[in-house]
């Protein structure tokens, strides 16, 4: 069942904020908390217009805004519907999670299902640099977008590292941005490796996909800016939520 449409607040008519920017948060906000869901028709411009008591022009360049942005999407003849999250980040920037995602206006958090220390074991000692026997510290959650799970993140950091991050905000703050600007490290950069998989029951329990549904798993290790390995990771994106974004250039020679 849908949920009951709010009423929306009433435009400042005399603001620096145009009328069509305040009309397109509106908008954006009811997407975000749910009153609009993914793939709902979005009232109609003749709605719009009665609603808020602006010209068609104004309503179109709001509605322009929320498209652009990939919160809306329209259907020829049929109107205009809430986009399905779909979460995306710039390969030539290193970045995290919310904030990439919280920069284009989508509202992140996270889930943590788990934060304990462990061996390294050879595959992530190799990583991170140190013996398979070493503690290090494993964080383990969910990422949504819009309240929508988009990824399931395994993160691993050296045991001084984790035990200051369990006293942290994981729910709502990236581990970089905590790193950088709590702990005083510079990142550097970052080795990806990228290739698909099909969710097994854990995974698909964590996203809320059908088991067998396809995934993309990343491997990112990340650096400081001395190139020392920081943070190693296994990041499971739902196949239909998340895409890389890159622009490459021809070589002249």
């Amino acid at each position: 069942m849908d949920k009951p449409r709010k009423k929306p607040p009433a435009l400042l008519q005399v603001s620096p904020v145009p009328l069509y920017t305040q009309i397109k948060e509106i908008l954006r906000d009811r997407i975000l908390d749910g009153t609009y869901q993914a793939h709902q028709q979005m009232p109609s411009e003749s709605e719009l217009i009665s609603t808020f008591g602006v010209s068609r022009i104004t309503v179109r360049q709001a509605l322009g805004d929320l498209q652009k942005e990939g919160l809306i999407f329209k259907i020829h003849g049929k109107g205009t519907y809430v986009s399905k999250p779909k979460a995306f980040q710039n390969v030539a920037e290193l970045q995290g999670f919310g904030e990439a995602m919280s920069s284009m206006g989508y509202e992140t958090f996270s889930r943590v299902v788990s934060l304990k220390g462990l061996a390294a074991g050879a595959a992530v000692g190799a990583k991170l640099g140190v013996g398979p026997n070493e503690e290090v510290v494993e964080l383990r959650r969910v990422r949504y977008l819009n309240r929508a799970p988009i990824s399931f993140d395994v993160t691993y950091v050296s045991k001084a590292i984790g035990e200051r991050l369990a006293k942290e905000d994981l729910a709502h703050r990236d581990v970089f941005l905590i790193l950088e600007n709590d702990y005083g490290y510079a990142l550097g950069g970052a080795e990806l490796q990228i290739e698909s998989m099909l969710a097994d029951e854990y995974l698909a329990r964590q996203l809320q996909v059908e088991e067998g549904a396809p995934v993309l798993r990343i491997e990112r290790l990340t650096m400081t800016a001395e190139g020392r390995p920081i943070d190693f990771e296994y990041l499971y994106y739902r196949g239909d939520a998340f895409q890389y974004r890159m622009r490459i250039e021809r070589s002249h020679v």
